[in-house]
């Protein structure tokens, strides 16, 4: 997975190199005739690891996922403040979550604090619940759900 993340890495300054135009868009593009390029040869059956052709597109599908999800909270959080009614239910919950290594937690703790709206207090000591402060926690098996078929389930696919 990391030789082909580093090919494609090269394949994409090998094409900002012959362009000759370094920004971002150049370089993106470069990424995405590279992965095409690694993909075809490896459909060829020159490369053994395919791994690296399905987590992309998983990574990839996860950023825009978490930015709606993130515009999504900032909205939420916006109007909630700018409304003169407090409507909101301010809430901790213990989450029991399903991941098994170190690595796992801190993505989904660092996921979970970059939203708006929520916050990890603590980790237990046998790493088995996140306490999280959430600003509008009304029903906490709705959020327990949406936390778990959403972050938790795509973190796992992508990462494992």
């Amino acid at each position: 997975m990391i030789k082909h993340l580093l090919l494609n890495i090269l394949l994409s300054l090998v094409w900002v190199a012959l362009t000759g135009h370094l920004n971002y868009v150049n370089f993106i593009f470069g990424f995405v005739m590279g992965f095409f390029i690694l993909w075809i040869l490896a459909r060829s059956g020159t490369m053994q690891d395919k791994g690296y052709f399905f987590r992309v597109p998983k990574i990839i599908m996860f950023i825009f996922f978490f930015l709606y999800e993130m515009f999504k909270a900032n909205i939420y959080v916006a109007k909630e403040i700018i409304t003169p009614r407090y409507k909101m239910s301010p809430g901790i919950l213990a989450f029991e979550h399903r991941l098994k290594s170190d690595f796992e937690i801190t993505m989904l703790v660092n996921v979970i604090a970059l939203t708006p709206g929520t916050m990890v207090l603590k980790i237990s000591d046998d790493r088995k619940f996140i306490y999280i402060h959430s600003l509008d926690l009304k029903d906490k098996e709705k959020f327990i759900q949406k936390l778990r078929n959403g972050l938790e389930s795509k973190l796992i696919e992508i990462i494992r």
